[in-house]
C-alpha cells in the first residue's frame, strides 16, 4: 500500500516520501477504511516543518479528512463493511495512504451519491465554520458577519453557513477571481484586501455600527483591523493563523468597546464534547441535501504531485479545497 510519510523536518516537497507500507488492521472500537479522497490542509504543511501544535514521531503519515468505503471492522466497531464515511484519521496514521485505520467516534456516515471530493472537504472546514457560528458566536438571523479569507477553504464554508443562518455577509479576500468567488458562495459585499481597506468597508455597509461576528483564520494585521470594525457587543471568532503572526488582543480596547475575542479550537471539540460534533454531522448533512451548502473544490490533485499541490495551497494560490484520491 502507498503512503506519504513525513522522513524529515521541513516542508513538504523536502519532508515527503512516497513509501511502500503494510496495509492496516482494526483494532477494538476501529475500522479501516478504504481511501477515496482526501483533502489537504495547511496544518499538513506545518505538520511537515515540525511546527503544528502536534508533534508526533518520525516518520509519520499526514491527512486529516478523508472519505471512502469501510472496508474491515473491528471488534465492537458500531459501523458495517461497505458504508460510505467521512472521518478525520488521528496521527500518526493520517489520510495521505490508501487505507488507514480510524476509532469509529472520528468516523461519520454519509450518503452514497455524495461525491467523495466533496465529502472529503467536509469534515474539518465546515464542522469548524459550524461550530465557530452557532455554537461560540451565537449567530443570529439579520446579523452582519465579515468573514476573512472568504475563498479558502474554511472562509467558503463561513459564507455558505452564515448566508444559511440568514446572515449578511461581508467577505475579504486577495485579487479579482477570489472577490468574485465570495460573491458567487453568498457574500453581500466582497473586499479586495489588497486593493481596498476592509474597515472602510464595512463601517459604510453598517453605517457606521461594525460587524456582529468576525471569521478570522488569518490573525495578525488582520486581527488588529477586525478589532477597529466589530460592533459593540460583537464577536471576533479566532479560528487560526494563516497570516503567520499572532496577534495580541488588548483588553483595555475589549472593554472600551464591549466585545469578545472567541477561540474556536475544533480538535478540542471532538475530545471534550464528542456530542457536539455527532449534531453538527449530521446538520451539516441536513444542509448539504437541502442545497444550502457545496464544498468549493479547487482541484483534484495526482496522488503522485502531493507535496508540490501542498506547496501551492501554502503559497494562496488556491481557493477552496485541493483534494487528491490515494487510489488514482
Amino acid at each position: 500500500m502507498r503512503a506519504w510519510q513525513v522522513q524529515r523536518l521541513g516542508d513538504p516537497e523536502q519532508a515527503l516520501e512516497l513509501a511502500e507500507v503494510e496495509e492496516p488492521s482494526p483494532g477494538p472500537g476501529e475500522v479501516v477504511i478504504e481511501v477515496e479522497a482526501t483533502a489537504l490542509n495547511f496544518f499538513d504543511i506545518l505538520l511537515c516543518r515540525g511546527e503544528y501544535q502536534e508533534r508526533p514521531e518520525l516518520p509519520f503519515t499526514p491527512g486529516g479528512e478523508i472519505s471512502g468505503t469501510v472496508s474491515e471492522v473491528g471488534e465492537g466497531a458500531t459501523m458495517r463493511a461497505g458504508q460510505h464515511v467521512i472521518a478525520t484519521p488521528p496521527l500518526p496514521r493520517g489520510g495521505y495512504a490508501g487505507k488507514v485505520t480510524v476509532p469509529v467516534s472520528s468516523v461519520f456516515p454519509i450518503p452514497e451519491s455524495m461525491p467523495p471530493e466533496k465529502a472529503a472537504a467536509l469534515p474539518i472546514t465546515y464542522q469548524t465554520a459550524h461550530v465557530a457560528l452557532h455554537h461560540r458566536a451565537r449567530l443570529k438571523a439579520g446579523e452582519t458577519m465579515l468573514v476573512h479569507a472568504g475563498a479558502g477553504g474554511v472562509g467558503s464554508a463561513a459564507i455558505q453557513l452564515a448566508r444559511a443562518a440568514g446572515a449578511r455577509v461581508i467577505a475579504t479576500a486577495g485579487g479579482p477571481e477570489k472577490v468574485g468567488i465570495c460573491r458567487e458562495l453568498g457574500a453581500e459585499t466582497a473586499v479586495d484586501y489588497r486593493e481596498e481597506n476592509f474597515i472602510e468597508v464595512v463601517k459604510e455597509a453598517t453605517d457606521g455600527r461594525g460587524a456582529d461576528v468576525v471569521f478570522d483564520p488569518v490573525g495578525g494585521d488582520t486581527f488588529d483591523g477586525s478589532r477597529r470594525c466589530v460592533a459593540f457587543e460583537g464577536r471576533i471568532l479566532i479560528i487560526g493563523f494563516t497570516g503567520g503572526r499572532i496577534s495580541d488582543a488588548p483588553t483595555n480596547h475589549i472593554l472600551v468597546k464591549n466585545y469578545s475575542v472567541v477561540g474556536v479550537h475544533w480538535g478540542l471539540y471532538a475530545r471534550v464534547m464528542p456530542e457536539l460534533v455527532n449534531s453538527t454531522h449530521e446538520r451539516l448533512i441536513s444542509l448539504y441535501e437541502e442545497g444550502e451548502i457545496d464544498p468549493l473544490i479547487f482541484r483534484t490533485v495526482p496522488f503522485g504531485e502531493l507535496p508540490e499541490a501542498l506547496k501551492l495551497l501554502g503559497s494562496r494560490g488556491t481557493y477552496g479545497k485541493l483534494v487528491t484520491r490515494p487510489g488514482d
